[in-house]
């Protein structure tokens, strides 16, 4: 390789490297100031849009306050008092002492305000009306009130189906009695009673006649075995002789239901007695 060739070619690459420098430092220049066009066009448009805001404003309160201003109020204007919860006769001797006059009244049932005294009123409380104007008033019937039905000795299904169908609410408790299980054995408030709707309706349900343990008379004799079970409410049913020996002849050798067993009173129970065979 000779040495003058290899200084030519670098010599033409430091003349290239100077010749494209300016023109990339021109690229970049011209780039910065296309972002700043942009940025300047933004600004502009920002600028038409507030001047518009404030002129539309502007021409608004021009319309309404100067060119369009809205009528003064008619002079004499009478703050319209709040008659709820009022009788009508105080009602309208308030309505009265302000310039104004009782319109019509309206009646209603409602649940819970007392008869007579007033629901609502048109105009409202607070506005302003003409000395002179009616303010009409709806006035409570109170709550709507029924009798009780009565569904004593009924099921609980079907008694719960009539009140609740003739707008009562049902409680239930239960407890035993000599009534057949499901039946309503007592009521609260009692049928006929007039109660305001929705009222509520107690039932007590009868769980049935209480049970009672079957006692063990095995080994008693007839009478006394008859005298335990009477006691208890229990019946003496089917009396059985079974031939035996020795000590248990007279005595109960045998009982039907087993000891412990839990029996309704009015139960009968089945007794084995052993006799002496002849």
């Amino acid at each position: 390789m000779k040495l003058g060739g290899s200084l030519r070619r670098t010599r033409r690459r430091h003349a290239g490297a100077s010749q494209e420098e300016p023109r990339s430092r021109w690229s970049r220049a011209g780039g910065r100031r296309g972002g700043r066009g942009r940025v300047g066009w933004g600004r502009v448009v920002l600028w038409a849009l507030g001047l518009g805001v404030v002129g539309w404003g502007g021409a608004y309160v021009v319309a309404t306050r100067i060119l369009f201003p809205a009528p003064p109020p008619p002079p004499g204007l009478i703050q319209v008092p709040d008659l709820r919860g009022l009788e009508v006769d105080t009602a309208a001797q308030r309505l009265a002492d302000a310039g104004l006059h009782l319109g019509a009244v309206d009646s209603l049932r409602h649940p819970t305000v007392a008869p007579g005294l007033i629901l609502g009123q048109a105009p409202l409380p607070g506005q302003l009306a003409l000395p002179g104007t009616s303010v009409r008033v709806t006035r409570s019937l109170g709550p709507q009130r029924a009798a009780v039905p009565d569904v004593a000795g009924v099921t609980l299904d079907r008694a719960r189906v009539v009140l609740e169908t003739s707008g009562f609410v049902v409680k239930v408790d239960s407890t035993t009695a000599d009534v057949p299980r499901g039946r309503v054995i007592a009521m609260d408030p009692p049928a006929d009673s007039m109660v305001a709707l929705p009222g509520q309706v107690r039932l007590t349900v009868s769980l049935g006649p209480p049970l009672v343990p079957m006692p063990s008379v095995l080994g008693m004799d007839e009478a006394a075995a008859r005298a335990v079970l009477d006691s208890l409410g229990l019946v003496v049913g089917k009396v059985q002789e079974v031939f035996r020996f020795g000590r248990d002849q007279g005595i109960v050798v045998e009982q039907e239901p087993p000891a412990d067993s839990l029996l309704e009173r009015g139960s009968a129970v089945r007794l084995s007695i052993g006799r002496r065979g002849g």
